[in-house]
């Protein structure tokens, strides 16, 4: 028994892990705040150890930092995926706005840390929100090319967004997490398209687009189980690792194996530490010994994945999916 080709690799291991500690760092900020999020509240809601946290980032601030980028990242691949390049700057415009406004309220919580939390950041923190912001003012600075622009400039695009953003971060503010049925962010498109229009296109051309309909909602997680913001592997009070993922994948691609085909497939030479792996997740409720090994002392153990097992595999299979597509 070998490992199969479709399972996931040790890179793959630690972006999940990254994403375990990065979805623990938003958790953390929205309930104690910027200042009490230490390095030791991330990794103990992650379930990850502080020397893989120190393996993938330099210290607490890179951490916070790599959630913005994360955000932007997926973001970008939204709109990358919208083919905006190939319309008209108005279009562009409104189609790019409303993908922003819907992934924010799809992602409430990133949403609140990202546009008001980290206002309290410093260093690396403030610099990813800037290298998103200029990003941002360069897409909307295009407008100056547009034939009744002629007086805006570069700043004008710096003062359209800091508006933009001035009103989103308010209407967070006056949001309550904990209450329901609240406007969503999007139901701010028709007034922030005719604040970002207004300079280059004039008050006739701005209410006209105002006027038109919303463009249809898409939902971009049909093919990624771990949107931003969450635990991939939330329910699973343990830690990921190589090893761990690839017990988990043998045992779901062959139900009924013994510790020592297990071992083979995994790549575990000490017999001792497979058994104690297997146990560990028998016990947290992701495997089931359906042999007599379990009984008997002598008799092979025949390891089978539980309904919950199942699914954590199947989750780290689509993730290790998404992340190749991604790369």
């Amino acid at each position: 028994m070998r490992p199969g080709s479709r399972g996931t690799t040790q890179p793959q291991v630690a972006e999940i892990q990254r994403s375990r500690l990065l979805a623990a760092t938003v958790a953390a900020i929205r309930e104690l705040g910027y200042e009490r999020t230490t390095v030791a509240r991330i990794t103990g809601r992650a379930g990850v150890s502080r020397r893989t946290f120190y393996e993938l980032f330099a210290n607490r601030e890179e951490c916070i930092a790599g959630v913005l980028q994360s955000a932007a990242s997926e973001l970008q691949r939204e709109l990358e995926s919208e083919s905006l390049q190939d319309l008209a700057w108005r279009e562009r415009m409104r189609r790019g706005l409303w993908t922003i406004l819907c992934f924010l309220d799809r992602e409430p919580v990133l949403a609140r840390v990202a546009v008001i939390d980290t206002q309290c950041g410093s260093g690396l923190v403030l610099a990813a929100r800037e290298a998103i912001i200029r990003q941002l003012v360069a897409l909307v600075d295009e407008g100056r090319r547009e034939k009744t622009a002629t007086a805006c400039s570069e700043l004008t695009a710096e003062g359209v967004l800091g508006a933009t953003i001035a009103v989103v971060y308010q209407s967070l503010v006056r949001q309550d997490p904990a209450r329901d049925g609240q406007e969503p962010l999007s139901s701010l498109f028709p007034e922030l398209l005719g604040t970002v229009l207004l300079p280059y296109l004039g008050h006739g051309a701005a209410r006209r687009e105002q006027a038109r309909p919303a463009p249809a909602r898409m939902d971009p997680y049909t093919d990624s189980p771990i949107p931003l913001g969450m635990d991939p592997l939330a329910d699973l009070q343990m830690r990921v690792t190589y090893r761990t993922t690839k017990v988990l994948e043998g045992v779901g691609e062959h139900a009924g194996v013994s510790n020592r085909q297990i071992a083979d497939y995994a790549g575990i030479s000490d017999q001792g530490q497979v058994s104690k792996l297997l146990t560990r997740l028998e016990r947290i409720g992701l495997l089931q010994n359906t042999g007599q090994g379990g009984h008997t002392k002598g008799e092979p153990n025949a390891w089978r994945l539980t309904a919950k097992g199942q699914l954590v595999t199947e989750n780290l299979l689509r993730y290790s999916a998404h992340q190749r597509r991604a790369a």
